[in-house]
């Protein structure tokens, strides 16, 4: 059966509020918000693909002290750059890495292009990771969808269906654009990150404690 999109984000203002107040109080100190530079933000957001905060949190720290900027990275030998990596999985990551600093060496000066579109044309960033390093390290109003960012939105703005369907995934795309308060996009992000990660969880959900219980689709469809 098709799902049938909400054309209006009933809540939207509330949920805006709602979020930035409970990320205020609960969000998380991670050594990557404390920095602007894409570069690392980059490094983060690569690492942090399918792999938990508790094992990049020292290897991010690790790799930022023998590569501290896309130069250094861009003249290390791949072997020893996959030998950095050892321990997080996913080993085409550190290639992408490697061929990525070559890449902005070589036709960017050293410097990250700062725009999303531009990131995107890079092999190896997609749509979320350009979103989220351009939120992050330039500030621009650029949405981002990762797993439980998805989780979230699904949840609260759509309740049914498939959220792993391609035409689910395109509209949680468009909410999450929609949702989006203009000039708040490192925040507001950061929050739906650690929200997901930490309240609106995959298999504990703890509802009681949630600021959207009195809206959120989920909810309200098993309250009836």
């Amino acid at each position: 059966m098709a799902t049938s999109f909400p054309k209006r984000l009933q809540y939207k203002t509330r949920f805006q509020q709602a979020l930035l107040a409970w990320f205020a109080v609960h969000g998380r100190d991670l050594p990557w918000r404390r920095t602007s530079d894409p570069y690392h933000i980059l490094v983060s957001e690569m690492m942090l693909q399918q792999t938990q905060v508790e094992r990049v949190t020292p290897k991010y720290a690790e790799w930022l002290e023998k590569y501290p900027t896309l130069e250094a990275l861009a003249e290390a030998e791949l072997d020893e750059v996959k030998g950095t990596w050892k321990g997080l999985g996913y080993n085409v990551r550190p290639v992408r890495l490697h061929s990525i600093a070559r890449e902005t060496v070589a036709h960017y000066g050293g410097a990250l292009p700062p725009s999303a579109a531009a990131l995107r044309r890079f092999k190896g960033i997609g749509r979320y990771t350009a979103g989220a390093v351009a939120s992050f390290a330039w500030r621009l109003d650029e949405p981002v969808l990762d797993t439980n960012v998805r989780r979230v939105l699904f949840r609260v703005f759509l309740g049914t269906g498939d959220p792993r369907a391609s035409a689910v995934e395109r509209y949680l795309w468009t909410v999450a654009a929609r949702v989006l308060p203009r000039g708040h996009a490192w925040e507001f992000n950061s929050a739906l990150m650690d929200f997901g990660a930490t309240l609106c969880t995959a298999r504990a959900p703890r509802c009681p404690a949630c600021p959207m219980e009195a809206f959120c689709r989920v909810q309200r469809r098993q309250a009836r």
